[in-house]
């Protein structure tokens, strides 16, 4: 019987990342090694990997604090053209931890069909005494394999996140990552997957009558042509804040594309300082789009009659500045 295959992409990031010192888990350079030798290893500890054909590709080689929209266009060509292929069964991209939640995001709602995507990451480079990417790939092949297992999830310290919920919540820690109020999906246990609920999808999910599911086949034509999207910038409420960063944001500048949407970041339910409110306004008196969510980590914005301006998104602002992007492509 032939061996069903797993398409794995590589970005770069942490895991791949090496140190000069062996055990500087700090002062490494990301994306140093290949996507092939990252999975030459897990054969001889997981007999099961036997059982399948695993292709690997490169698509980029970088830190993910890098990370920018013509890597991502590429990114999701990559993975579309894994996803319509009838012999390969999932992918699996290996990515840093950075932007991990923004990419898992923007993949969910421009990639289409019901096959696993998983991205997975590590918080310690390859060259680390202990490092934790093994293990995470390792669990990664074994949820892209699982026959419950569809759509886009990252996997990270032995938990599955769905990619609506993930975000990352400490910037050291192995266990890096939290799906908020929401709970993982499911835990991996040497190669088991043990489900908590199934995947989260982005079905249905509209901001002030932008209906995002119609997004895919414009987002990915608008990256391959014009190989960007449409500037969309994040500001934030804060005490003693101004409306001078959002006027500046209006300026041209020579060379930089026009601001076409503003994503601010507001206390508590949304809440926004009166100076940066008026900011805003002036803002979309000028055709910029402007979405609302909050600084808050956990939870999301509550719409109230107070929330009617600018439009209540149940989005983290990074989500939501690609979610806002998108829509504007069409």
């Amino acid at each position: 019987m032939e061996k069903r295959k797993v398409l794995i992409l590589g970005t770069g990031g942490t895991i791949a990342g090496r140190a000069q010192v062996a055990g500087d888990n700090v002062g490494y350079k990301a994306g140093e090694v290949p996507v092939e030798e990252l999975l030459a290893p897990l054969n001889a500890v997981a007999p099961w990997m036997r059982r399948w054909h695993w292709q690997a590709q490169q698509v980029a080689q970088l830190d993910s604090k890098d990370m920018d929209a013509a890597t991502w266009g590429v990114l999701a060509q990559a993975a579309q053209a894994g996803l319509d292929d009838p012999d390969v069964t999932a992918v699996v991209i290996t990515h840093g931890t950075d932007t991990l939640e923004e990419t898992a995001f923007f993949l969910s709602l421009v990639l289409t069909g019901n096959k696993p995507v998983v991205l997975t990451c590590a918080m310690r480079p390859a060259s680390a005494l202990v490092p934790d990417g093994p293990q995470n790939l390792l669990d990664a092949l074994a949820v892209a394999t699982d026959p419950t297992a569809s759509g886009v999830c990252v996997v990270a310290a032995g938990n599955v996140h769905s990619a609506l919920s993930v975000s990352k919540v400490h910037p050291y820690k192995v266990d890096a990552f939290s799906s908020g109020d929401a709970g993982p999906l499911a835990c991996v246990e040497e190669g088991r997957v043990r489900w908590f609920k199934k995947n989260i999808s982005n079905d249905g999910l509209s901001t002030d009558g932008i209906d995002l599911d119609a997004a895919p086949y414009a987002a990915l034509k608008w990256l391959k042509t014009k190989g960007d999207s449409p500037r969309v910038e994040v500001v934030t409420s804060h005490a003693g804040v101004t409306g001078a960063m959002v006027d500046a944001l209006l300026q041209p500048l020579a060379g930089v594309p026009p601001l076409m949407g503003l994503v601010v970041a507001g206390t508590g339910n949304g809440t926004l300082h009166a100076a940066l409110l008026a900011a805003l306004q002036r803002a979309c008196s000028q055709g910029v789009v402007v979405w609302r969510s909050t600084r808050c980590p956990f939870g999301q914005v509550v719409p109230g009659p107070e929330l009617v301006w600018p439009p209540a998104v149940p989005l983290s602002p990074v989500k939501a500045r690609i979610a806002l992007a998108l829509s504007l492509t069409r």
